[in-house]
C-alpha cells in the first residue's frame, strides 16, 4: 500500500507543480476526519486535509500520516519515538477506497476560506510536499496527522482561530481510554508505558491531538480578523462516508482483570502448597522475578532513550522494578539454601508502600498494576511464614 502511494505521488509531483503555474481562482479546502478502525494504528482515527482545485482539476487529500518500514532501522526509531512520518498527496478515489474497505466514515468540514487563503493553504500544500519538506518527527500527542492539519490552516487564514471552551476537557489518558475501550489490552500497554504526564487536563489545544476532538473544535470555530470581524471556521459540515458495524477481534481469550486474577490466584495457590508441604518452590519466584525486572528494563529504557511523549515519571516503576533481576540469584539462592535474604523484606516494603499509597498517587493506574503488585506480595508473605515456622534466623 505504502509503495503504491509513493509511486503515486512521484507521478503526480509534474501536475501538482503544473497547477501551481496555473491560475489558482477556483480552489476548495477541507478538513476530513475518519472514524476510528480496529488495528492497533486505526484505534485513534485519522485527519486529512483535502483541497479541490477546480482550475487544474484536482482532487487531492494531503495526508500526513504517512510512514515507511523500509526506512533504515524503523522499528528501533520507533521504539525509541525516533520515527519519521511524512505528507503525501493522494487522489481523493484512492483515499476514501481504503475507508470504505474498513467501515470507517468520512466526514468533511468545508473551510469557511477567502480564495486568498485557500490559494495560500494550497501553495503551502505543494510546498510541503517537496521532498526535503515531506518529512517531520512524529509525535503521537504533540505532533500527529491532526495537530499537523491544524498548524497548516491556522497558518493561512487572515486572522486568528478562536476554538469553543465549551467542549468537556479530560487528561489525555482518559481521552486514550475512549477510543481503547474495546480493546483492553491495547488500553493495558498504553497505561503501563504512559506516565503520570498524561494524568492532567489537557487544554484546548492539546485535546485537539484527537481526530474527533478536532472535528468538533472545528465546528464552532471563528475566524477572527484584524478589525475584529468574525465568520465561522467551517463553511459546511457532511458525512460522505457512512460508518459500517466492524468485527472486534479478541486480542486474548482473558480480559487483563481476567488474567491478573487468575495470576494473582494461582500465586496463593502456590503458597498455600508451600504451607502444606512446608518448602518454597523457589521456580515461581524466578518467574515472578524475571517478569518484573524485565517490564522494569523497558519502563527504565523509555525513561531515558525513548523520545515518546509521557513516558517518564512513570510511578509504576515501584512495581516493574529492574532491580529484580539482580535481587534474582541471591533470592533464589537464599530459597535453595533455605536462609532468609533482606532482599524478600525490602519487596515487602516497596510493594507494600505501592499498594496502600497508590489512591493518592499522582498517576492513574491500569487494572494489571495493583493487583500486580499483590502477586508480587505473596512471595515475602510466603518466605515469612515458612521462616516462622521453621524458626529460621
Amino acid at each position: 500500500m505504502f509503495l503504491r502511494r509513493v509511486i503515486l505521488f512521484v507521478a503526480l509531483l509534474p501536475s501538482l507543480f503544473l497547477g501551481y503555474a496555473q491560475e489558482l481562482d477556483s480552489i476548495r479546502a477541507s478538513l476530513i476526519t475518519c472514524s476510528p478502525g480496529q488495528e492497533a494504528y486505526e484505534l485513534y482515527g485519522h485527519t486529512a486535509l483535502r483541497i479541490q482545485n477546480y482550475t487544474a482539476g484536482q482532487d487531492l487529500v494531503f495526508n500526513y500520516g504517512m510512514f515507511s518500514f523500509k526506512q533504515p532501522h524503523f522499528i528501533w526509531r520507533f521504539i525509541r519515538g525516533k520515527c519519521d512520518y511524512m505528507v503525501v498527496p493522494i487522489p481523493w478515489q484512492y483515499f476514501t477506497r481504503e475507508y470504505e474497505e474498513r467501515g470507517s466514515s468520512i466526514t468533511e468540514q468545508v473551510l469557511n476560506l477567502t480564495q486568498e487563503e485557500a490559494n495560500r493553504m494550497y501553495l503551502r500544500m505543494l510546498e510541503e510536499c517537496k521532498p526535503e519538506n515531506r518529512q517531520y518527527r512524529y509525535n503521537f500527542l504533540y505532533n500527529n496527522c491532526t495537530t499537523k492539519v491544524r498548524d497548516i490552516i491556522e497558518s493561512c487564514v487572515e486572522g486568528r482561530i478562536v476554538y469553543p471552551d465549551s467542549i468537556p476537557l479530560y487528561t489525555h489518558r482518559q481521552m486514550l481510554h475512549q477510543y481503547t475501550k474495546e480493546h483492553p489490552w491495547a488500553q493495558e500497554g498504553n497505561d503501563i508505558l504512559l506516565g503520570a504526564a498524561v494524568d492532567t487536563l489537557v487544554s484546548i489545544r492539546s485535546a485537539q491531538f484527537a481526530p474527533e476532538y478536532m472535528l468538533r473544535y472545528a465546528d464552532n470555530a471563528y475566524i477572527y480578523a484584524a478589525n475584529n470581524d468574525k465568520r465561522p471556521l467551517v463553511l459546511e459540515k457532511e458525512i460522505l462516508l457512512q460508518e459500517r458495524p466492524q468485527v472486534i477481534q479478541s486480542e486474548f481469550p482473558l480480559s487483563p482483570k481476567q488474567a491478573m486474577a487468575v495470576l494473582l490466584c494461582f500465586s496463593i495457590l502456590v503458597v498455600l502448597v508451600e504451607r502444606w508441604a512446608n518448602w518454597q518452590f523457589w521456580l515461581w519466584d524466578a518467574v515472578l522475578l524475571l517478569g518484573q525486572g524485565v517490564a522494569g528494563m523497558v519502563l527504565l529504557f523509555m525513561f531515558f532513550f525513548s523520545e515518546h511523549p509521557a513516558v517518564g515519571s512513570n510511578w509504576q516503576i515501584w512495581v516493574l522494578n529492574p532491580v529484580a533481576l539482580i535481587a534474582l540469584p541471591m533470592v533464589i539462592k537464599a530459597a535453595y539454601q533455605r536462609k532468609k535474604t533482606m532482599w524478600h523484606a525490602a519487596f515487602f516494603v516497596i510493594l507494600t508502600t505501592f499498594v496502600v499509597f497508590s489512591p493518592w498517587m499522582p498517576q492513574e493506574f491500569g487494572k494489571l498494576v495493583v493487583p500486580l503488585a499483590l502477586t508480587l506480595l505473596t512471595r515475602p508473605i510466603s518466605y515469612y511464614l515458612y521462616y516462622r515456622k521453621n524458626n529460621k534466623k
